[in-house]
């Protein structure tokens, strides 16, 4: 069954490839999703949901090896302070729910902050919109395909 995120990619006619993997609740983390679907962590984006004082909700993917910079997600979006959104407002605001959070078909079009890295990755993998699988493609056609800002979000 394919996915709004999939069916997203299908349309502007990129190129992506799905891999499921056995998910669990105790391996949600992206470094395990990573090893499930034989990618280096630093090649699976995890997708978070964050609130600026200024702009409210937005959107940004790393990879999975590293950490979230709020400071410097608050400086590139025009907040003074970015915070995580409480888990169980995810799947209100975004349709998505936590480990299966797609930076593609999200209810509403939220500000969405890629990390740079992903610009010069030829294989990447971001959640598909549901648990268990991933769309694997490259980063220039995510970025294509999200309208995604580029900035150096990891530490």
């Amino acid at each position: 069954m394919k996915t709004i995120a999939a069916r997203i990619l299908d349309q502007l006619k990129i190129p992506y490839e799905l891999r499921e993997y056995e998910w669990s609740e105790e391996e949600m983390d992206a470094v395990s999703v990573a090893r499930k679907i034989g990618l280096p962590p630093e090649q699976v984006f995890k997708t978070l949901v964050v609130r600026g004082d200024r702009t409210g909700v937005l959107v940004a993917s790393i990879p999975g090896s590293a950490e979230l910079d709020l400071k410097r997600l608050a400086a590139v979006s025009g907040n003074k302070k970015v915070e995580m959104v409480p888990v169980k407002e995810i799947q209100g605001l975004t349709g998505y729910i936590r480990g299966g959070v797609s930076p593609l078909g999200m209810k509403k079009q939220y500000p969405y902050y890629l990390d740079e890295t992903a610009e010069i990755i030829d294989q990447l993998a971001v959640s598909a919109g549901q648990r268990g699988l991933q769309l694997v493609l490259s980063g220039p056609d995510l970025i294509r395909a999200t309208g995604a800002t580029l900035a150096d979000l990891s530490r």
